[in-house]
């Protein structure tokens, strides 16, 4: 379309002024990416925690990442739940009546495959399993998403750093597409996430936790990611994060945990972290694209 110069000259002098006098309340955008949104434990405000239904409801949503916890069963199958026991989150106490305290490494896959893992949440979830490692990397896989996989308390579980890798091979999760861009493996426990380093040094991986600014150097050995509650979080600690490079050779990453509302999801951002972390994953989304980030 040819625009005639007197109405280009007014709307350069329009823009122009626009930019000298930007309008009260006014949100600047962002500098750089704007956070990861991760959904915690799948959707967990949403839908029951660590389960499938949960990884549906994050992908109806709009949501790419989720987070989940991975433990082992008494004869060795890798699980997701959050808890060491299956108490809260599915119907054992019922079931079994007679094992407390119902320890997830106390019962064969097949004993928990026989509890509800949705009722607890709401009757529309009634029958939902706790899914197996490979069910739940298999839907993830189907709904085009990202894992952030948590290492729960691996030193119940003695070698579960090589067999969660040989699991994560064996369904595709290793190759270089996921590993540059789908998969971290996190974890509280640092020697777990010095052994998953050691193992394959092209895994990145997430230190749960804030440690010491003088001791982040030792992190950065072997973890991508310093990832704190975000309680914990200062701009002073994010700049002392992202000024280290970590194994592979890129700026240290800080995720943080675990923002539910739009407030401190835009303060957070703020901060400069380069991930959030939320049960409400959709909230947060909505909140950052609001702010202009």
């Amino acid at each position: 379309m040819r625009i005639r110069p007197v109405a280009a000259l007014a709307g350069a002098l329009l823009g122009l002024s626009a930019l000298a006098l930007p309008t009260a309340g006014a949100q600047a955008a962002a500098p750089g990416h704007p956070p990861v949104v991760v959904g915690h434990r799948g959707a967990a405000a949403y839908a029951p925690e660590n389960t499938l239904a949960s990884v549906d409801t994050a992908h109806r949503r709009g949501i790419t990442w989720v987070e989940n916890d991975v433990q082992r069963t008494k004869d060795g199958e890798l699980v997701v739940l959050h808890d060491t026991s299956l108490a809260r989150t599915t119907d054992a106490k019922k079931v079994f009546p007679d094992r407390s305290p119902w320890n997830v490494g106390d019962f064969t896959l097949r004993e928990i495959e026989k509890l509800d893992a949705g009722s607890w949440f709401g009757a529309k979830f009634k029958g939902e399993r706790v899914p197996t490692l490979e069910d739940y990397l298999d839907e993830v896989e189907h709904n085009g998403q990202r894992l952030l996989m948590e290492l729960k308390n691996p030193e119940l579980y003695p070698g579960i750093e090589r067999q969660a890798l040989r699991e994560l091979r064996e369904e595709g999760w290793l190759d270089k597409g996921h590993l540059k861009k789908r998969l971290i493996i996190q974890s509280f426990n640092a020697d777990a996430l010095k052994k998953v380093h050691q193992l394959n040094r092209s895994v990145k991986t997430g230190f749960l936790g804030s440690p010491s600014v003088a001791d982040l150097p030792k992190y950065a050995a072997y973890c991508d990611q310093i990832n704190p509650p975000h309680t914990a979080v200062t701009h002073p600690y994010v700049d002392a994060v992202h000024a280290l490079r970590g194994p592979h050779g890129r700026r240290l990453e800080l995720y943080t945990w675990t923002v539910d509302d739009a407030k401190t999801a835009v303060t957070s951002a703020g901060l400069g972290v380069d991930g959030v972390i939320s049960n409400k994953p959709d909230v947060v989304h909505q909140a950052l694209d609001d702010a202009g980030y």
